[in-house]
């Protein structure tokens, strides 16, 4: 499954709508760099049907170096963009999910064992 990039939604939406592409650029770009601007601002953003960025603070803890287990590295509290999905996107990744389930299951059953 393929990733969705600014450049196909650009493609996507300029010709659904007749509007040139730099046009188009230049309306995403501006929509995710004010998106961006409010985050930085300490503001939630709703968007209906979507779903909800929300800031939140994540506490300070006591993490370990890898490489240096017996070292105790502080990990300090720093603010995080978190994402709630809204009922339709929800509704949609369910559905998604049943299909991906079903074919897993029909891959499973079809693919010989490994020798």
């Amino acid at each position: 499954m393929a990733n969705l990039t600014k450049r196909d939604l650009v493609i996507r939406i300029s010709n659904e709508t007749g509007i040139v592409q730099q046009e188009v650029l230049v309306i995403v770009q501006k929509t995710l760099d004010y998106l961006v601007e409010s985050l930085a601002k300490g503001k939630n953003i709703e968007l209906r049907n979507f779903g909800v960025f929300e800031i939140r603070l994540r506490k300070g803890r006591v993490g370990r170096n890898p490489k240096r287990p017996g070292i105790d590295v502080p990990i300090p509290q720093r603010a995080v963009v978190k994402f709630k999905a809204g009922k339709e996107m929800k509704a949609k990744v369910a559905a998604l999910s049943e299909k991906l389930i079903t074919k897993t299951v029909a891959d499973s059953e079809t693919t010989p064992p490994a020798v």
